[in-house]
């Protein structure tokens, strides 16, 4: 309570607050691209599903007295962006299961785009206009290629409303080589955007899972939070 407390108080020092009602305003954006089977389709809602209600996330979310809200939402091509969960405040445990549940019973809306990534951080600016008022705005990128469709993330980040909104990464690294050669430094230096951007890598979509609970638990826990801890003198 104590460090949230100093974190409302640091954000006040910076400017009005707007009323927030949450901490967080989280969308997460899956990769439903050609080059996704659907076997691998099912591992990333479900591993979704499942990390959304991992005893180490549960406890992130619920770390502070002030909310989550939370939005899901599919991408691949140009015109195919689809929300699976329109924005949803995480109160209480029940809410949390009921998120998890609809990403679970969720069904793929494409199958055969292919990878518009500016398009999909384009949607997610739209989608992050509509959120409820938070302190901290972020989008969750998960995705197994580079972008092959379109303008890319630096487009985006020009000409859409980014400047409040943090964008994390999650690569899946379907194939050593091309991961460790061309996808993760892709991701690094065109896709991660804002102070304390990060990136996680699923060694595969059967690792999305362990990838995405240690994701959602660092942004739970917040980055941008810990460095208005780090300012506060005690």
């Amino acid at each position: 309570m104590i460090r949230w407390l100093a974190t409302l108080g640091l954000a006040f020092m910076a400017g009005p607050l707007k009323a927030e009602t949450c901490r967080l305003a989280l969308a997460l954006a899956m990769d439903i691209s050609t080059s996704v089977d659907a076997a691998e389709d099912i591992l990333q809602r479900q591993g979704l599903a499942a990390a959304l209600i991992a005893p180490e996330v549960k406890q992130a979310f619920f770390s502070s007295p002030m909310p989550v809200a939370l939005a899901v939402y599919e991408w691949s091509g140009r015109d195919t962006q689809h929300v699976i969960l329109d924005w949803t405040m995480i109160r209480t445990q029940a809410d949390l299961l009921t998120a998890a549940a609809t990403v679970q019973g969720s069904v793929r809306t494409d199958s055969g785009s292919a990878t518009a990534m500016g398009y999909a951080l384009a949607f997610g600016a739209t989608l992050m206009q509509q959120a409820p008022a938070c302190l901290f705005q972020t989008i969750d990128l998960s995705g197994d290629g580079s972008n092959n469709d379109g303008y890319g993330p630096d487009s985006a980040y020009r000409h859409f409303p980014f400047e409040n909104t943090v964008v994390n990464g999650l690569v899946i690294n379907a194939a050593d080589f091309e991961g460790e050669l061309f996808l993760i430094p892709f991701f690094e230096n065109n896709v991660l955007h804002g102070p304390g951007a990060f990136l996680e890598v699923a060694q595969g979509f059967e690792d999305f899972e362990r990838a995405m609970r240690r994701k959602l638990e660092r942004e739970l826990k917040g980055l941008q939070i810990g460095a208005l801890e780090d300012a506060d003198p005690e």
